[in-house]
């Protein structure tokens, strides 16, 4: 799912080839994001465009050669006057009179455009200038050369030949961007140019690659550069293996622009380092727009009210359950604390009923259980490539996050499973501006298939050990890391090969809260009484079915409604009442005797203390609330779902409950055998903590005070500063 999908869409056509644009937003000015070559197409700036669109127009197009644009059959069809022509094009069939120009290593093309036709650029950025102004890299300097003599081999850099192009061009473009992407942990970068590469054909390239290109020498590029009057904003990464940063510098001083090099970064930095690369590009935009008056407001610091900033994960409803009961229990210790939330919808509705505050930016965020919905199928969900596929939306929640944060001075951010803000803050940490406190039930990933699934294996491995190293290097940038359980309920296995046990390193780097759950259990131990309060009748079974605030439970459902019916030949008096969530429509299911649909249960673990069973998705909370209640219930992990197979099932475990059904085994008579089976059953559960929220929110407060310290505390080492301006 993309973070953004465009306003408006269309075709320009030259000379019988057609190319595909696309439009984003209303603001000014305009950003034309201009494509590399035939190798990508307009995906390559997926990182780019949510953000910039919420405070420009933007305008993106594929190039000849690639993605939805036509693949003319000629070198001369791809040459720089055909390119610049298609934007020329593109700019007038859009209504736009002047652009600021964006272009990763191709900067040709819009260096011409820009000395021909001044009037109609406001800027130019060029990211890893390939201006032939320095020599070619020396790495492939020498294949060059030979690029269409037969090969006495293939190894390493002796790939750019036009025959080994033509005999595997994946192989060619894995390793070719695996160069491009010398970054640690850059696999979902490289996945996906990879994508885009078999988008096109070698044969395809290799026309690109005869196309007429100009200029050809560097006396006439300096002469290019020298006719460009725009302001200009050159970024380059110093391990960029593609272009020397001599190039960068070079077109940087001809055009009398700015240079901003980027230590330790490669040449794909739109990808690998997107926020960084997003604020480059506002900043040099709004740079250029006239300056309006407008007014700003500030409050002395000892004026402010205390406030937080609480995101809470939208992917079900879990989340904001617990987080509701520990904002309650931090309200009793700093009464004056204000919370702003930031959630989305579902969740959203859970807080409006709470009468909680949602910051009013909240809407603007990109959903996130919508991509987890359109990765699932048939009770389905590879929740871990799921999670990698959100990247778009991660970067672009995270800019509108860190936009907030700037604008309002809190005291404190608490993030539940907050994902995108860990992740680009470990990657920023210069952009920290408060105490920051981290929660979750799970620590790390692990694979679902290990041996049927090598690569589920290697990438859950990647992506622990980035995390590992990320809290090694900067240990004190969550200042509160809690885990939302005791160190007895996580797996005692290791992160992946070569890496360290979870358990063990939980201890070093997360204070644990005991789960926290929204209620007492000690007052939800009468289901009588429960019944009566809450308007069931008494004398008959009474069963519930729920799957969480997603739409990935229907199929579920659907069998147990089947199963219930079944159920009606030996217990005929049973009532079952099931609980859709907001993202499943009850008229789709089925009718039956006794069954009861209902969309939403407002704070539904009441409704289930009173079951006298239930077979549920293997959510976490849902679980660990029947759990508490003490009431028999069977549970159904999502296939392929690495937190309801692995961290869900071994937690429960760990409690006592240990009725699993397989989705494979659930048969309309197996709901029904099951559901008999459970009603009247006793229960051996462990007691949940009854505590945890206030535990938790005991260590907020604290961090509040000063007087907390996480457990992963060590000595704290100074920020780098990783960016060099000149």
């Amino acid at each position: 799912m993309r973070a953004r999908y465009p306003d408006h869409e269309g075709y320009i056509e030259r000379k019988g080839v057609k190319t595909h644009y696309e439009l984003f937003g209303q603001g000014e000015p305009t950003i034309l994001l201009v494509p590399s070559s035939p190798i990508v197409h307009s995906q390559q700036w997926k990182a780019q465009v949510p953000y910039l669109a919420r405070h420009f127009r933007v305008l993106t197009f594929d190039g000849r050669g690639n993605g939805r644009s036509d693949r003319p059959g000629t070198s001369e069809a791809y040459g720089d006057e055909e390119i610049i022509a298609d934007m020329l094009a593109v700019m007038d069939t859009t209504g736009t009179k002047q652009a600021v120009l964006v272009v990763l290593c191709h900067v040709w093309w819009v260096l011409h455009f820009a000395a021909a036709y001044p009037e109609r650029v406001l800027g130019l950025v060029a990211i890893a200038p390939g201006a032939p102004l320095a020599p070619v890299h020396p790495n492939r300097a020498m294949y060059i050369a030979t690029f269409d003599e037969v090969p006495d081999t293939d190894e390493g850099w002796a790939k750019t030949n036009r025959h080994y192009w033509l005999k595997d061009w994946r192989g060619y473009v894995s390793f070719f961007f695996g160069k491009m992407l010398p970054e640690p942990h850059s696999t979902k970068q490289l996945e996906d140019i990879i994508g885009w590469c078999l988008e096109t054909t070698p044969q395809t390239m290799l026309l690109n690659r005869e196309a007429p290109r100009y200029p050809k020498t560097k006396e006439e590029t300096e002469e290019v550069c020298r006719k460009v009057r725009c302001p200009v904003l050159v970024i380059h990464g110093d391990l960029d293996e593609c272009q020397l940063p001599a190039r960068g510098e070079a077109v940087a001083r001809l055009t009398g622009g700015k240079l901003v090099t980027l230590e330790g970064s490669g040449h794909m930095t739109p990808g690998r380092d997107p926020v960084k690369i997003n604020m480059l590009i506002k900043q040099f935009a709004d740079s250029l727009e006239p300056r309006k008056s407008k007014e700003v407001r500030w409050t002395r610091a000892m004026s402010r009210p205390k406030r937080a900033i609480f995101v809470s994960s939208s992917i079900g409803l879990g989340h904001i359950q617990r987080d509701l009961a520990i904002a309650r229990e931090l309200r009793t210790l700093v009464p004056d604390l204000q919370i702003d939330w930031w959630a989305q919808h579902p969740v959203t509705t859970v807080l409006k009923a709470a009468g909680e505050t949602i910051h009013p930016k909240n809407h603007l965020q990109a959903l996130e259980s919508a991509h987890w919905e359109e990765e699932s199928s048939q009770h389905e969900l590879h929740a871990f490539y799921a999670f990698r596929r959100m990247d778009e939306i991660f970067v672009a929640n995270f800019m509108l996050f860190n936009e907030v944060v700037q604008e309002t001075p809190y005291d404190i951010w608490i993030g539940d499973e907050s994902w995108e803000v860990d992740y680009f803050l470990h990657e920023n940490p210069e952009l920290k501006s408060a105490p920051y406190v981290f929660l979750t039930d799970v620590i790390g990933f692990l694979p679902v298939d290990p041996e049927g699934d090598p690569r589920d294996v290697a990438l859950c491995a990647d992506y622990n050990a980035e995390m590992i190293e990320q809290r090694a290097r900067y240990p004190r940038l969550r200042d509160l890391s809690l885990y939302i359980g005791e160190y007895g309920e996580l797996p005692d296995v290791r992160f992946g090969p070569g890496l360290p046990n979870i358990r063990d390193w939980a201890r070093d780097w997360f204070t644990p809260v005991g789960y926290v759950l929204p209620f007492d259990p000690l007052e939800y131990r009468d289901p009588q009484g429960l019944r009566a309060r809450l308007g069931y009748d008494t004398g008959y079974p009474l069963l519930f079915a729920a799957v969480g605030g997603t739409g990935v439970g229907r199929n579920l459902l659907q069998r147990v409604v089947d199963g219930f019916a079944l159920l009606g030949e030996t217990m005929p008096d049973a009532r079952l009442v099931m609980v859709t969530g907001p993202r499943i429509e009850p008229q789709d299911l089925p009718d039956v005797p006794g069954l009861e649909k209902r969309a939403y249960v407002h704070n539904l673990f009441e409704h289930l203390a009173c079951a006298d069973a239930a077979i549920v998705q293997s959510g976490l909370s849902t679980t660990m609330e029947l759990v508490a209640a003490r009431r028999p219930f069977a549970y159904v992990p999502l296939r392929k779902h690495w937190e309801q197979q692995n961290y869900v099932t071994y937690r429960l475990r760990h409690y006592g409950a240990r009725n699993r059904l397989e989705y494979s085994e659930l048969t309309p008579r197996r709901v029904a055998d099951t559901l008999g089976e459970l009603v009247g059953s006793p229960v051996t559960y462990r007691e949940v903590p009854r505590d945890s929220a206030r535990r938790a929110a005991l260590q907020i407060a604290g961090l509040l005070s000063g007087t907390t310290r996480d457990s992963g505390a060590v000595t704290q080492r100074p920020v780098d500063e990783t960016i060099r301006t000149r």
